[in-house]
């Protein structure tokens, strides 16, 4: 038992798991704060919008962990694949909440940094799905083809937080409501007059999540400087 507790705890440490438990809580010991101060417990959204953040991580977590011990559940793959590429934009979309800044109405600097709990724990949960995502396709597919996938995701999720603020879609309308959808998708890029903004705002949180998920790779994954003779004695 303890074996498996210490195998499970060293899969999650290496995929970020308690950093981003970690910024989870803050944000919602801040939530919790503000409903304390104020007795109002506005904002639920907050809560909604890191819990659907949280599915894309849990997806790929899960795929990863069939690839490399649980190969009998394969069959598991393409729907939490699915279910991974179309609830990612959720995780950096939680930036987009900073519309909501002017309404809200307790102390501007704790209202910022509530807003930036979430959204920062969001775009965490996106990067460190993204991690696991790439690692697992490096995998199987080989590096130069795992590297298209991450430029890919991260356009796709850019789009994704455009259709989810401006069109106020949902993840799950793709099953829900696959053909008003494909409907508005058509009339919206029928017209050229929206392309900017699309191009614009897809591209900006698009390159968000790319340069985020770059910034942790290079960390994670850059040599270690080496050390002569006489360091390697002092240490």
């Amino acid at each position: 038992m303890m074996c498996k507790l210490q195998s499970l705890h060293r899969f999650l440490m290496a995929r970020l798991f308690y950093p981003a438990l970690a910024a989870s809580m803050l944000a919602m010991t801040l939530f919790a704060g503000r409903m304390v101060f104020t007795g109002s417990p506005a904002y639920r959204f907050l809560i909604w919008n890191l819990f659907l953040a949280w599915l894309p991580y849990l997806a790929a977590l899960q795929l990863d962990w069939i690839d490399r011990y649980a190969p009998r559940l394969h069959w598991q793959r393409w729907p939490l694949g699915m279910v991974w590429l179309l609830f990612l934009p959720n995780a950096p979309y939680i930036l987009t909440d900073f519309v909501h800044l002017p309404g809200m109405r307790f102390v501007w600097w704790y209202e910022v940094g509530l807003l930036l709990a979430f959204a920062g724990a969001g775009c965490l949960l996106g990067i460190a799905s993204l991690l696991v995502m790439h690692t697992l396709v490096r995998r199987r597919v080989g590096s130069v083809t795992a590297w298209l996938f991450v430029a890919t995701t991260s356009g796709l999720s850019g789009l994704g937080i455009y259709l989810g603020r401006f069109l106020r879609w949902n993840s799950w309308d793709v099953f829900a409501n696959p053909q008003i959808l494909a409907a508005q998708l058509t009339a919206l890029l029928g017209e050229a007059a929206n392309y900017p903004r699309i191009i614009g705002v897809s591209g900006l949180f698009g390159s968000f999540l790319l340069l985020g998920y770059l910034t942790l790779h290079h960390a994670r994954y850059q040599e270690a400087p080496v050390l002569s003779t006489q360091e390697r004695s002092a240490r």
